[in-house]
């Protein structure tokens, strides 16, 4: 698809006539107008989000080509939705389809039995069946990716039109009585002629990290109302207590690979999201020794995803996980960031690891079977040379594909 970007002028007009211009807002003072314009928002860092809008409304030209970009995605995410359970084709054995359902991506019908059952696994090798709207999955990802633009492009524009849509597809996927998904994923990654559901299929859910900060985004705008607050909060905490006690939530968080880490940081933002903290810091606790100690090696490579087919993909996945894990520990005290092992693990040597591979000149030696992005290697450094005071970590960022970079959205969650 085409995408027309806005002119810098263009968007500097829009600004100027829409940034700062709550009325409720300007009649406050200073520190409390900062105050209420700061998002509640956890895998993010509410400060950068606010130094990068005030650098956008001053027509910051570093940040522009990703500004823009974000406009024509946020005017292209108007046009789609809402989405809803209700919308797949199959059903799940419950005979309800308000409990969300998905098949594993990489299970593949048997060519040695006529009717193809039971499936089998071809690691890194994504069935086409997995992505179609016979389920669930494509339609939750479509509906995140919409409200993460809306909400992002609402913080920087005030333009209510962006807060009215992504509450609409928030409505209509989490709260409305007819068309919400139930809180659960008993049905989550089933495979054909072997189990219904199982216990990693909670990964499809691993964007609630993202959709609780933009439901942050979007907590000043007058679309999103105290009842819609109310509403979200049960379902998140009833999904919380869905992950903490079902079969399949206690399976999971026993998990020793990229799931473990994805579980972790489900569990931690929707614990801050409905208040929980004492649960958010606990589990944050946990991490060091249950997760980075057993995942990450001295070296900081991550052998449970350099294992698979697509492993520079995983490894960046799960490094992300933790940064976002890391990022939320800042939110409660648990610094994450300089923990390390008694034998030298970290999440810093983990991107260490990674970090010379941002060089093109400098081959990945493992199995990737697929390209992978040039963006989550970026938004990993980035993040890096931030938590880090590490320059270098820029360094090697700057290697990456220029265009692409310059327009990464990056720019705007962790300006440099």
């Amino acid at each position: 698809m085409q995408r027309h970007f806005l002119t810098t002028t263009a968007a500097s007009v829009i600004l100027s006539q829409v940034l700062f211009a709550v009325p409720r807002q300007a009649q406050l003072p200073a520190a409390a107008t900062r105050e209420r314009m700061m998002p509640r928002v956890f895998c993010l860092d509410p400060a950068r989000l606010h130094e990068a809008k005030r650098r956008v409304a001053r027509g910051d030209k570093l940040l522009q080509p990703a500004f823009q970009k974000l406009i024509a995605e946020a005017d292209d995410a108007l046009k789609t939705g809402p989405f809803s359970v209700m919308d797949k084709k199959l059903t799940p054995s419950s005979g309800d389809k308000h409990d969300y359902m998905s098949l594993g991506p990489y299970w593949w019908p048997d060519p040695k039995k006529p009717d193809g059952l039971p499936y089998i696994r071809r690691d890194g090798q994504v069935n086409p069946e997995s992505r179609t709207d016979d389920t669930d999955r494509p339609a939750f990802g479509r509906m995140n990716s919409a409200v993460e633009t809306l909400a992002l492009a609402w913080y920087f524009t005030a333009r209510e039109s962006y807060a009215v849509h992504a509450a609409r597809l928030l409505r209509t996927w989490f709260l409305d009585p007819a068309t919400k998904m139930n809180p659960h994923l008993e049905f989550g990654q089933a495979i054909p002629g072997r189990v219904e559901g199982r216990d990693i299929g909670i990964i499809d859910t691993a964007r609630l990290t993202r959709t609780v900060d933009a439901v942050g985004l979007i907590q000043n705008s007058e679309a999103w109302t105290d009842e819609d607050r109310r509403r979200m909060r049960q379902w998140c905490a009833d999904y919380l207590e869905w992950l903490g006690t079902s079969d399949h939530g206690l399976g999971e968080a026993k998990t020793r690979n990229n799931h473990a880490t994805w579980y972790d940081a489900q569990v931690v933002s929707l614990a801050l999201f409905t208040g929980q903290e004492g649960l958010a810091r606990t589990t944050l606790e946990a991490v060091k020794h249950r997760r980075i100690d057993t995942q990450i090696q001295p070296d900081g490579s991550q052998p449970h995803e350099l294992a698979r087919t697509k492993s520079m993909g995983y490894s960046t996945m799960n490094l992300d996980g933790f940064f976002r894990l890391a990022s939320m520990g800042d939110k409660v005290g648990v610094d994450l960031w300089k923990y390390e092992s008694s034998d030298g693990r970290s999440i810093r040597k983990a991107l260490d690891f990674l970090a010379p591979y941002a060089n093109p000149r400098k081959k990945w030696p493992h199995k990737q079977i697929s390209s992978y992005s040039a963006e989550s290697l970026f938004s990993l450094l980035r993040r890096g040379a931030i938590a880090y005071a590490d320059p270098s970590y820029e360094t090697l960022a700057a290697k990456l594909d220029g265009d692409n970079i310059a327009a990464a959205r990056t720019q705007l969650l962790w300006p440099g």
